[in-house]
């Protein structure tokens, strides 16, 4: 660097420090004027622009960056991580494809290329980076940790079983590692954790998200095993001490959709006059744990669709149209009626384009893409959009038990929030069917896993696919799972998780009565 660009940089990182962004903001914008192709202070400023939510600019930035790069692996690496967030996944991919980063041969740049490759949903390219990595040495608990997920995202399920123990030796007191081994398989009385869960909360901090996360795992443990009392014990109490670390409101949440509801008008989601060319998306949408993974694997069976998994595409496109922080905040919504919807649908397509890998359609699974349903068809009129639907109670107890992404799904750990939350979704898709009749196909996972054919016809003949009798045997479907269902859609489709609820009808009483109630009130 010449002296200038060191001084400017140097001063910069003092005002970083110093929490003083603005003055941090003018330095590296001085620097570039003299030296346009300084790097680092590109992804400085694209970091400050994203922190204030200024996400058109984030995106320049990260795309000026990734044309002003040399042959530094690290910097290469810190540029792809600065282009995922903000959804930039094809100017990503063609960088993690530099020949620099080919010949890398140090364990801990191995590991994170497979990190960056995983979050571009390159699961078999991640763990062969991560066993390339193996190879080199690498050993940390965090890395066991992901190659772990990485084997059994694969279907190497007793491998990826192994490398959590491996993990957990490592890092003893570890919640998500042990709820992983707690869920890669069913607990049996000759084969189970117990002993070891109840040394692990014996000896972990209270008040901790480890604490937390062992609960879970031992409610897992304990139904496996036919506990269901000792089993409710342990999940109420995991759900209590994660929802106290919540900060929901709930009411905020009905004001959101409240006002979406209100401007999406059927005139307003009148869709784009733009036939789009190439690869067409087939949308599965739902609650989290309503069969969505099922329905994925079902239709990425036809010889016609690849499966993409769960993309955050169109909401992050969507954030750059709006040039907002959030997806789908108050914010957005007001700003939905100077969106330019045609080139919203073409910067979905442009970045998505390389996941159908050559087949007429692909599934995107993001099952939240519920809440902006409407949004899509306004987008993206040739679009599919699957609706999972399944019984209330199933699908509620289901998210209730299960410990998903931490602040991500704050609802999830207390019975009213949850039943607000459901009733929200259910508001919002009698919307949509309301005010874009037959845009959206619902699929009942009750009818999908007692007669998978029929709801496998119907809903290929409403996304304009002949029928193929191997859909139904998802058994032979490849394709990698990165969801919570890794294990279980890898079994033949059953239908065991029917009416799991009832062994907790007694304690679930009050979720009952506020879905009942909201559900009458509707």
């Amino acid at each position: 660097m010449t002296d200038a660009t060191t001084k400017y940089w140097n001063r910069a990182q003092r005002y970083l420090v110093n929490g003083q962004k603005t003055a941090a903001r003018f330095a590296l914008e001085s620097l570039l004027q003299r030296n346009p192709a300084h790097v680092p202070s590109m992804l400085a400023l694209h970091a400050i622009a994203l922190e204030d939510g200024r996400v058109q600019a984030a995106t320049s930035l990260a795309l000026t960056a990734a044309n002003h790069l040399s042959d530094d692996p690290e910097l290469i690496v810190d540029v792809v991580d600065a282009l995922l967030q903000v959804g930039e996944t094809v100017a990503a991919r063609d960088l993690l494809d530099h020949a620099v980063l080919a010949r890398v041969s140090d364990a801990a740049m191995l590991a994170r290329l497979a990190k960056l490759r995983r979050i571009l949903g390159d699961h078999e390219g991640s763990l062969a980076l991560l066993n390339r990595a193996d190879a080199a040495g690498m050993d940390s608990a965090e890395f066991r940790f992901d190659r772990a997920h990485a084997l059994i995202f694969n279907g190497h399920l007793q491998e990826g079983e192994a490398e959590l123990e491996a993990s957990l030796r490592l890092r003893p007191l570890d919640g998500m590692t042990t709820l992983s081994l707690s869920r890669v398989r069913k607990q049996t009385a000759e084969r189970n954790h117990l002993d070891r869960l109840k040394h692990q909360l014996q000896q972990v901090a209270p008040g901790t998200d480890d604490q937390a996360i062992l609960q879970f795992a031992l409610y897992k443990e304990l139904e496996d095993l036919g506990r269901y009392e000792e089993a409710w014990n342990a999940l109420e109490s995991a759900n209590a001490a994660m929802y106290a670390r919540q900060n929901h409101d709930p009411d905020y949440a009905w004001r959101r959709f409240n006002g979406l509801i209100e401007r999406c008008t059927p005139e307003f989601l009148q869709p784009a006059d733009v036939v789009h060319e190439g690869a067409q998306p087939i949308f599965i949408i739902g609650m989290p744990r309503s069969g969505t993974t099922l329905m994925e694997r079902v239709i990425s069976n036809h010889s016609q669709v690849t499966s993409a998994g769960e993309l955050y595409d169109f909401g992050m496109q969507l954030r750059w149209a709006a040039d907002n922080q959030s997806i789908l905040d108050e914010c957005v919504v007001e700003r939905l009626p100077g969106l330019d919807y045609a080139e919203l649908g073409r910067r979905y397509l442009r970045r998505t384009q390389w996941r159908a890998q050559g087949a007429p359609f692909f599934v995107d699974k993001m099952p939240r893409n519920w809440m902006v349903a409407g949004i899509i068809h306004r987008a993206l009129p040739q679009a599919r959009i699957l609706n999972m639907v399944r019984d209330p109670m199933d699908v509620c107890f289901s998210n209730f038990r299960t410990w998903v992404m931490g602040e991500s799904f704050p609802w999830n750990y207390e019975l009213q929030a949850l039943a607000a939350h459901y009733l929200q979704y259910r508001r919002v898709l009698a919307h949509w069917h309301v005010v874009m009749p037959g845009v959206i196909h619902d699929v009942s996972y009750s009818e999908l896993v007692r007669d998978p054919e029929a709801a496998t016809r119907k809903a290929l003949a409403f996304c304009g696919l002949d029928w193929e009798p191997g859909c139904v045997d998802i058994t032979s479907n490849k394709a990698v799972v990165a969801t919570l269902s890794a294990a279980q859609v890898r079994e033949p489709i059953h239908q065991r998780f029917f009416q799991e609820w009832r062994h907790y009808e007694q304690q679930l009483s009050p979720l009952c009565q506020a879905i009942t109630q909201g559900l009458m009130e509707t």
